[in-house]
């Protein structure tokens, strides 16, 4: 009940009888049930988890704490099922995630709940900003799981294999690492694609002189990991290896400014110290890193247009690259936790270029 008191003080404190989550990371993160369609409503005495027929079996199994409302027998919407809940408790005022709902069910909540909806997205969020040890310890595990699978894919990069053939066996080494076997997108490029911050892989087959940029992650129960590595098939080039050398600098400077106390912003400044009298000062990109857990792209991130400040606790990737349109790109991201005294990176892969 940890989470759901940290959460109800937080309703209090913002003036709320109740709180309506429907965003998915934030059900499971609240109540532990990791299936698909389920709201959550949370007063201050009581709590439900309304779903469908299909998952009523998994919530009583996963969040046994929880009132499991079937909502096609509440009443013929969720709104039906909500409205019934609101009068049980006597409920007025429901914040929610307005970030989240769609028009349509909004309209339904509105149009058949008799309380005032009050928009109160982010406050989960921050909730879920400083990890437990116990979400630590995941994110770990993912982590080692991602760093096992790359070092088995090195073996397969060779001239002739296409992108598609090394993402699937990417996928499959991950899960058999022992990774949840609900992968999320992973990028595996090569060649001047590399330029292409998040491109797809295709039926291109990896020539001689690539770049193979590799962006992937894997889950360990719900929790992400998110590396990147870039690598060479064969001998590289004078430019090659000056790009990925100013790119091995911006990581490593970034690296040595994190600690707690200092802000986001700044170690993205500071990323950029290596290229600023450099051709290669305008392929940069202006986002460096963001905070990781049960979604992949987690408040805060590192770039100029964010004040946060790093806190001990905070997981984080840090991925600075230099993406050259036409030409290619490198990538080297790394995840850490923000420690009392910096921090402790959980990628062990190294980050000098490897020669395949």
């Amino acid at each position: 009940m940890f989470m759901e008191n940290k959460l109800r003080a937080l309703m209090k404190k913002n003036q709320l009888d109740a709180y309506f989550i429907a965003k998915k990371v934030n059900v499971r993160y609240i109540t532990s049930y990791k299936g698909d369609d389920a709201f959550v409503f949370i007063t201050q005495t009581n709590q439900y988890i309304i779903t469908d027929p299909r998952y009523t079996e998994q919530v009583a199994i996963e969040a046994p704490d929880y009132t499991v409302i079937n909502w096609r027998q509440a009443g013929k919407t969720l709104g039906d099922a909500l409205s019934q809940l609101a009068k049980d408790n006597q409920v007025t005022t429901i914040g929610f995630e307005a970030d989240q709902l769609t028009y349509q069910t909004y309209q339904d909540l509105k149009d058949k709940v008799e309380a005032d909806f009050i928009p109160a997205p982010g406050i989960i969020e921050k909730m879920r900003r400083i990890k437990t040890p116990e979400e630590q310890e995941k994110l770990k595990r993912a982590c080692d799981i991602s760093c096992r699978a790359f070092e088995r894919i090195l073996g397969d990069i060779r001239v002739g294999i296409t992108e598609k053939e090394l993402a699937a066996r990417l996928a499959l080494y991950m899960v058999e690492e022992g990774a949840d076997t609900q992968p999320y997108g992973n990028i595996l490029i090569s060649g001047a694609k590399t330029s292409l911050l998040h491109g797809i892989p295709s039926e291109k087959a990896i020539e001689y002189g690539d770049f193979v940029l590799m962006d992937f992650g894997c889950q360990y129960d719900g929790y992400l990991s998110d590396m990147t590595r870039t690598v060479v098939v064969g001998q590289p080039t004078d430019k090659q290896l000056e790009v990925y050398e100013l790119e091995k600098q911006m990581l490593e400077r970034s690296l040595e400014y994190i600690k707690p106390g200092v802000k986001t912003k700044e170690v993205y400044h500071q990323s950029l110290k290596p290229i600023e009298n450099t051709e290669y000062l305008p392929y940069h990109y202006g986002n460096i890193g963001h905070c990781i857990g049960l979604f992949i792209h987690e408040q805060p991130m590192m770039s100029d247009a964010y004040e946060d400040v790093f806190e001990p606790g905070m997981v984080t990737t840090i991925e600075p690259g230099l993406y050259i349109p036409g030409w290619g790109g490198v990538r080297i991201e790394d995840q850490v936790i923000v420690t009392e005294q910096g921090y402790e990176n959980l990628i062990w892969i190294p980050h000098d270029l490897i020669q395949l």
